[in-house]
């Protein structure tokens, strides 16, 4: 059986270590849940965990959660589009938003459902993705502010989501500028510059986030503890969260090297670049986790020593050497995803996902645990990029 297994005392780890980070910026968070791609089990875990604020991109995953509880602060992760906007604003509290068209039609939208809709204006700083360009700024708030049934609570950015820009001081300290523009020019406060994301969080731990990024959206940190700028694990968080578990059916020692001539008509590439000598022999072991179920590259063998060679539609093939750990057939191979192949595992119908343990066991929430490392004070960038006092 393959099946995807998801650890709730390692995620509440995470949870714990980042919510302690905010805490010491004072910023608040939103859990990024889009990866979980409307798990109603591991969404109702997160309930459990203690998380009351998340952001997703799909209307369905948003209905999952809209059907848990009430206590929960939703926000739209992506544009709105027209088509949906009656059905995001019911399940929604907060959205970011960049067209004034669309922010028109929200609050014709909100004064239809009888109420308010709070949005957070992106700004584009470098990466190309959404947002309006700083020149603008003045006339489209200008225009914004006269809404009835809008709620503008700040303004916001995507640092390296699409270009692959690094998060700089100097982007950031661009959006604190200009939230004192638009406060200075309209007597009107800005609460919120929700800025961070997973890729701000090294910055963040190295007192380089200016203290008026207060709000951040957090996602692939908790879940995989990725250091996205750096590479490897964020200090103090656990990669651990999900292991892939792959059954073996077929286990068989063999050449190494394809027999005959190869072609590229296979339409997966071959992902073990290893320097093998003709004739050289070891063992390999199929698993039926193929790329439908999701991007095999974006596996990590748990066992350093085994290596993934290549995968078509519905297996895979892992070089395991001397089989020295004497698997068998019915044993299972235990993976860590990246990003990417969890979010396709998530997506997969043909693989199990089995939460652990029951979540009724969950009392603490975001209460401090004694595992959470706390790294040294974050001591924040003021508006003039200095330590704050």
């Amino acid at each position: 059986m393959n099946r995807l297994v998801i650890d709730l005392d390692r995620m509440l780890h995470n949870i714990q270590t980042v919510d302690t980070w905010m805490k010491m910026h004072d910023a608040s968070w939103t859990f990024v849940t889009k990866a979980l791609c409307g798990h109603a089990e591991t969404l109702r875990a997160l309930q459990a965990l203690g998380v009351r604020s998340m952001a997703d991109s799909r209307i369905e995953n948003l209905q999952v959660i809209d059907r848990m509880a009430e206590d929960f602060e939703t926000w739209y992760l992506r544009l709105p589009n027209l088509s949906e906007l009656e059905t995001i604003l019911a399940l929604t509290d907060v959205s970011l938003n960049s067209e004034l068209r669309i922010i028109r039609e929200i609050n014709r939208v909100s004064g239809e459902l009888g109420k308010t809709h709070r949005v957070i204006i992106m700004i584009e700083l470098g990466d190309l993705r959404e947002g309006i360009l700083p020149g603008n700024l003045i006339e489209f708030y200008d225009q914004i502010f006269r809404l009835e049934h809008i709620e503008v609570v700040g303004i916001g950015a995507n640092i390296g989501c699409l270009a692959g820009v690094v998060p700089s001081v100097d982007q950031l300290m661009q959006l604190v500028l200009y939230k004192e523009l638009l406060e200075l020019k309209f007597k009107r406060e800005l609460p919120m510059i929700s800025a961070g994301s997973s890729s701000v969080l090294p910055m963040l731990l190295e007192g380089r986030v200016p203290k008026s990024i207060n709000h951040f959206r957090i996602g692939e940190a908790v879940l995989l503890g990725t250091d996205l700028i750096n590479g490897g694990l964020l200090k103090g968080l656990r990669d651990d969260v999900f292991t892939l578990e792959a059954e073996i059916v077929e286990i068989k020692e063999k050449s190494l090297i394809p027999l005959g001539e190869t072609t590229s008509m296979t339409p997966f590439e071959v992902l073990d670049e290893s320097d093998y000598t003709p004739g050289q022999r070891g063992y390999r072991a199929i698993i039926t986790v193929g790329q439908l179920d999701t991007n095999i590259a974006g596996l990590t063998p748990v066992d350093t020593r085994f290596q993934i060679a290549g995968a078509s539609s519905d297996v895979a093939v892992v070089n395991l050497g001397d089989n020295d750990r004497q698997l068998r057939i019915g044993d299972s191979i235990r993976f860590r995803p990246d990003y990417g192949a969890l979010v396709r595992l998530m997506m997969d119908r043909y693989i199990e996902k089995v939460v652990t343990p029951e979540i009724r066991s969950f009392s603490q929430g975001l209460a401090p645990s004694d595992e959470v490392e706390v790294p040294p004070a974050i001591t924040p960038l003021d508006e003039q990029g200095s330590e704050a006092s």
